[in-house]
């Protein structure tokens, strides 16, 4: 029986091993590194930078809140003042001096984004047109330039104290002109269309970047009729 047994050798069978190319193994670190900061990147668009989609009006709102003031229009113009001075003892006028003055004065036109709440815009979906409803102009206070001033100036003798209170008296004057002329309809409906055309490439180009393409802007002030559409 025993003769009947075949001996059989033991088959020792290799292991096989596959090994991983040397450049994959190179780029799983950076591939992670990559997908780290394209996380990143886009938390921090999320956060800051990401708006709603379909809301056109707090993308405009957004634009304005970041500007705050808007200066739309600047108006030099020169203003003309007269002052008259007159000393004397005993209430005896002996002297008379007269000083003549041309100062240049600068007024800027301005806008007050801040005040502008939602009810302020209106979107048209179906012609993509924003209406927008401006509050008044402010105007600042008129700037004289006294440096570049011209003066004239009559008497046969003008003290210190006469020549300080006519430049006085005409800078006074000048600035009380300068914003009377500042308020004038001709100048006032300059800066109205200057503050127009200013909101509407304010407003434009944020909403093309906002995914919303080429919107009509309408602009108006409080008071003026709405455009007919």
């Amino acid at each position: 029986m025993a003769d009947d047994l075949k001996t059989r050798e033991p088959t020792v069978q290799p292991e096989l091993h596959r090994d991983q190319p040397l450049a994959r193994v190179q780029a799983l670190p950076w591939l992670i590194v990559i997908v780290l900061l394209a996380a990143v990147a886009w938390l921090g668009w999320r956060a800051f930078f990401y708006e709603e989609e379909g809301d056109p009006v707090g993308s405009a709102m957004l634009a304005f809140e970041k500007q705050n003031s808007l200066t739309v229009f600047s108006s030099r113009f020169e203003v003309v003042a007269e002052s008259v001075d007159r000393r004397g003892v005993l209430n005896l006028d002996l002297l008379e001096s007269r000083q003549a003055a041309i100062i240049p004065a600068t007024v800027e036109y301005r806008l007050d984004l801040s005040s502008m709440d939602r009810d302020r815009f209106e979107w048209n979906p179906e012609t993509e047109t924003l209406s927008v409803e401006l509050r008044t102009l402010r105007i600042s206070r008129p700037n004289l330039d006294e440096a570049a001033q011209k003066t004239f100036t009559e008497g046969t003798y003008v003290s210190r104290d006469a020549s300080a209170d006519l430049a006085r008296n005409n800078s006074q004057q000048a600035e009380r002109k300068a914003a009377e002329f500042a308020k004038n309809p001709e100048v006032l409906t300059l800066a109205r269309q200057a503050a127009k055309e200013a909101v509407r490439q304010n407003l434009a180009i944020p909403m093309q970047v906002a995914g919303y393409g080429d919107v009509k802007v309408e602009v108006r002030f409080d008071g003026e009729q709405i455009p007919d559409r």
